[in-house]
């Protein structure tokens, strides 16, 4: 990929957890109490994005991402019904769920990572791209299917997102314009049995990501949020 490589991600906790927990929670290693804290979205350097003030739904917090010396590369804002992962929820309620998820990524350069060993590339919207695709994964995984095979099914779904982010000028996206602090911008923009999927730039220094189930993407806009205490 010509941005973020999949271990720099990972290093940020971006990736899904183990199924038949919390799977958000513990692919950033922290309790799901620590995780939904408005602490760390206040300690970012950048703006977070969310839907505009025509959503008039419920909002929540998800979890952000750090690199290695505390820096917050990306984090999530949930709108709608919050996704269940318990184990007992059926797939028939889980695929009633509404919701819709927007993923803020910092735009950074190539950079020296934290611990002067090496060199990070550069973010961009693929890397936007990717977050999404495995978010949407920790909310769909298969709670019926038995824990290893669930495991094995993760795993091989995770990759895939992976090549779908390192490819948005394939046959799998399409362009899809919406709104962005009311400017229409142009996204990459998928569908799987799971949900949508869609990544795109904003205008102050970010690129945005969102992901969702049963709410559509098409009449989606994004903005700034003003105050994120309010989705605590």
């Amino acid at each position: 990929m010509e941005t973020t490589s999949r271990a720099d991600v990972q290093d940020a906790a971006a990736t899904p957890g183990v199924p038949g927990e919390d799977v958000a929670a513990a692919g950033q290693g922290m309790p799901a109490a620590v995780r939904r804290t408005v602490d760390g979205y206040l300690m970012a350097a950048f703006p977070w994005y969310g839907l505009d003030e025509a959503f008039a739904g419920p909002r929540w917090l998800m979890q952000v991402g750090a690199a290695a010396d505390g820096t917050v590369e990306h984090g999530a804002t949930g709108h709608g019904e919050e996704p269940s992962l318990k184990v007992e929820t059926t797939a028939e309620s889980r695929a009633k769920q509404r919701f819709a998820v927007v993923v803020t990524v910092a735009s950074r350069p190539v950079r020296r990572s934290a611990d002067g060993t090496g060199m990070l590339e550069a973010t961009s919207v693929s890397s936007a791209a990717w977050l999404a695709g495995s978010g949407l994964l920790s909310c769909t995984w298969p709670s019926q299917m038995e824990r290893a095979l669930r495991q094995d099914w993760l795993d091989q779904q995770t990759a895939i997102a992976w090549e779908l982010a390192d490819d948005l000028g394939g046959s799998a996206w399409s362009q899809l314009s919406l709104p962005v602090d009311g400017v229409p911008t142009d996204f990459h923009y998928r569908e799987s049995e799971y949900g949508w999927v869609l990544a795109g730039s904003a205008r102050e220094g970010v690129h945005v990501g969102a992901y969702g189930r049963g709410m559509s993407a098409y009449g989606l806009g994004f903005s700034v949020v003003k105050d994120i205490t309010t989705y605590a």
